[in-house]
C-alpha cells in the first residue's frame, strides 16, 4: 500500500523512523510484575499492520510475553552530536504480543527476512518464533512542541502505508 498523496508531517516522520531504525526497546513484566527491558531487532509488516520480532524461547522476554501479552516498545531516531537530546524523535507504543501462526507466520517471516536476510538460518532453529506486536496506542515526540497521541487505527494505517 502506498502513503496518501498528502501525509501529515508527523505521520511521515513516524513512517521514516519505523523503516530506518532496526531495533526497539521492548518492555515486558517478569514473573513478579517488575518491569524488564530488552533490545530486539524488528521488522515492519505492512500486510499485518504490526511490528515483527524474532525471539528465542530461551529469552526471558519470550516467556514474559506469553504470560502477559501486554508490552510496550520504544523506538528512537538516535542521538545526533550537537543536537539537544530533548528534541530527540521517538515513539512509544503499547502493543499486544501474539505468536505468529498460519498465514501470518509466512508473512512475518517474509517481512523479517526482507529486512534481515542474514537471519535466515536462525529462523530455522526450533526454539525461535516470530511474534507480532499489534499496536494499541502510541505517543510520538518529534521535537520540542511536536508531540501527539496516536490511536490504534492511525498506527495500523501508518504501518500499512509501507516504506516512505
Amino acid at each position: 500500500m502506498n502513503a496518501p498523496t498528502h501525509e501529515p508531517r508527523l505521520t511521515h516522520a513516524l513512517r521514516q523512523m519505523l523503516w530506518q531504525r532496526r531495533t526497539i526497546a521492548l518492555a515486558t513484566r517478569d514473573e513478579t510484575g517488575a518491569p524488564a527491558v530488552s533490545l530486539v531487532p524488528y521488522a515492519v509488516s505492512p500486510a499485518l499492520q504490526c511490528l515483527v520480532i524474532h525471539v528465542s524461547a530461551l529469552s526471558p522476554h519470550t516467556a514474559q510475553m506469553q504470560a502477559d501479552p501486554r508490552a510496550a516498545v520504544l523506538i528512537d531516531a538516535g542521538e545526533v552530536d550537537g543536537e539537544p537530546v530533548h528534541a530527540l524523535h521517538r515513539v512509544s507504543l503499547s502493543v499486544q504480543a501474539e505468536t505468529a501462526s498460519g498465514d501470518a507466520l509466512i508473512a512475518a517471516r517474509q517481512d523479517y527476512l526482507a529486512r534481515f536476510p542474514d537471519a535466515a538460518a536462525m529462523t530455522e532453529l526450533p526454539d525461535f518464533r516470530f511474534v507480532l506486536l499489534h499496536p494499541l496506542q502510541g505517543r510520538q515526540i518529534a521535537g520540542f512542541g511536536a508531540a501527539r497521541r496516536i490511536d490504534a487505527a492511525d498506527l495500523r494505517a501508518t504501518l500499512a502505508a509501507g516504506r516512505p
